[in-house]
């Protein structure tokens, strides 16, 4: 799935104190795919100063291409999700309950045939009760009761990686370059475990639940088509040495 079954993913930042903290987030944005930010009330954004220094390759072209834009605005042409620190509201005081959790967001986001926005409110203090009253959803992040606010870096940076699944291409996906061995060749190596647990002799009726044990082993590892023909090697020698073997050696 790509944001472009449902228009697209920006991100807002609300009135900024510390224009590093938006150079980490558009930083986080070039890490997993996206590049629209918006700023209402944004600090002033030197070139030379923080901002760019922690914005990192975003500054090529994320940072620069910023918008700026009013509240009225989003909240006007996006779907909008705020992006807060644990409320503690409940069902019965609250200004915008319940909230979604991040990992949540992508199932959610699916269903949302609008251009969206995740917003990210003020360091100290978040968005308003106001600001929140005129926002669509809310994703919040679960954090130790003793201490869960979290800088709002951290924040973004954690929200977008588990969007990563709309807004990464699937061939950068550490799963996409694990290449799963075709069951032909697994069910090779399962016959070869078979002729080796023969081989060496173990106890025949223990055959059987060995064999099973070894299949479970592989369907959990998902082993490569290289470590699968390895694998095979390794039990057709010890085999082979086996069928080989005499008493009289280990004399």
């Amino acid at each position: 799935m790509t944001t472009e079954s449902f228009g697209g993913i920006a991100v807002a930042v609300v009135d900024a104190e510390t224009p590093g903290n938006v150079g980490t987030i558009a930083r986080a944005m070039k890490n997993f795919g996206l590049s629209e930010l918006l700023l209402v009330d944004p600090p002033a954004l030197d070139p030379e100063g923080e901002a760019y220094g922690f914005a990192g390759r975003a500054r090529e072209d994320i940072l620069p291409e910023a918008t700026e834009i009013s509240f009225d605005n989003l909240v006007e042409n996006y779907y909008t999700i705020g992006c807060t620190a644990t409320t503690n509201e409940d069902a019965r005081n609250h200004v915008r309950y319940p909230a979604m959790t991040p990992d949540e967001l992508t199932e959610h986001l699916g269903g949302v045939d609008a251009d969206v926005a995740l917003v990210f409110g003020r360091e100290r203090v978040g968005l308003t009760n106001d600001e929140l009253a005129r926002i669509d959803a809310l994703c919040s992040i679960p954090a130790s009761e003793e201490y869960p606010s979290l800088n709002l870096g951290q924040a973004a940076t954690i929200t977008l990686y588990e969007l990563r699944e709309l807004t990464v291409e699937e061939s950068q996906h550490p799963d996409s370059l694990h290449e799963r061995a075709d069951e032909a060749d697994l069910e090779r190596l399962f016959e070869q475990f078979e002729e080796y647990v023969a081989a060496v002799d173990h106890p025949e009726p223990k055959r059987d639940k060995a064999a099973r044990m070894f299949r479970r082993l592989l369907g959990r590892a998902h082993p490569t088509p290289r470590e699968t023909s390895t694998l095979q090697g390794l039990l057709r020698r010890g085999a082979e040495r086996s069928a080989d073997w005499t008493p009289e050696e280990d004399e």
